[in-house]
């Protein structure tokens, strides 16, 4: 099969990596995970992450066909829409987005807001297989970290999202709406069973202050040998005891609230309201 040509982009704000994953014989590309740069003290949004890709995407002569979601992002906002704009493709995402646009309608009171995923392109079934140029690609629906996470697997890669991170993170965090640490634990066990060599593209990284520099790429291998929360002999019960107790000590990531409202909608704004402004909401104490 042929290779993915794969290159990535460090956002160091959200420690987001987003990846554009091309066909060498098409040039036809996917870009998964991309980042809005959103300053929440201002509310402004820009485009200088979203940017990068688009401008390797162009001097690289890439034919953009999808703008994939691995989920809906608690963490930092999508550019897809601004992306799709610019380049073209579909925007994908799990078909479980609907089960996260139900629970959120109902906490952002967002009469607005689609629960039947429509602001999507394309909504993924588990093990549905889709190409980009002529890499074929396979969906593995991988829930936990919330309901609707995919891992998309391109031969010797997958792109994973943030079940897993690099192993000596350990894993995502199950205390959202609709997470869950055994499903989870079930779903790393379904990852972990691809080839010992398949490389796994994170999305993101927290490297301790000292030590090394972000990282996003580790085998099947070493997560298995060296993950620091589901190294082999650690016990689905285990792992949830461990997950259970760490998540109550972990604050709310920062852009959580505008971030979510944005990317259940596929990325898509608020739309504005009768001032022509557009608005997010905070939800007092709510959490």
């Amino acid at each position: 099969m042929q290779q993915p040509i794969i290159h990535s982009f460090f956002d160091p704000d959200t420690s987001t990596v987003t990846h554009v994953v091309s066909d060498p014989d098409t040039r036809c590309a996917a870009i998964i995970d991309s980042v809005l740069d959103f300053d929440p003290k201002s509310g402004r949004i820009s485009h200088a992450s979203a940017d990068r890709a688009l401008d390797y995407v162009r001097q690289a002569g890439l034919t953009v066909e999808w703008l994939l979601e691995t989920h809906a992002h608690a963490d930092h906002l999508s550019a897809a829409p601004y992306l799709k704009e610019k380049l073209g493709g579909k925007i994908g995402i799990g078909r479980h987005i609907r089960d996260v646009q139900h629970v959120f309608k109902k906490i952002f009171n967002a009469g607005d807001m689609d629960t039947e995923g429509a602001d999507f392109d394309h909504l993924f079934d588990d093990d549905e297989r889709f190409r980009i140029g002529r890499l074929d690609v396979r969906v593995m629906h991988t829930p936990g970290h919330t309901p609707a996470c995919l891992t998309y697997v391109i031969g010797n890669d997958a792109f994973v999202g943030d079940t897993l991170f690099m192993p000596d993170y350990g894993t995502a965090r199950c205390d959202f709406p609709g997470g869950d640490a055994a499903t989870l634990y079930r779903s790393i066990q379904k990852v972990l069973a691809l080839a010992p060599d398949t490389r796994l593209h994170l999305c993101h990284d927290y490297p301790p202050a000292e030590g090394r520099e972000p990282a996003w790429v580790a085998t099947v291998a070493e997560q298995r040998a060296k993950n620091i929360h589901v190294h082999e002999g650690v016990t689905q019960a285990a792992f949830v005891s461990m997950r259970t107790a760490r998540d109550k000590t972990l604050a709310m990531p920062t852009l959580i609230l505008p971030a979510i409202q944005v990317n259940v909608r596929a990325g898509k704004l608020p739309p504005p309201e009768d001032n022509g402004v557009r608005y997010l909401k905070l939800p007092i104490n709510l959490f």
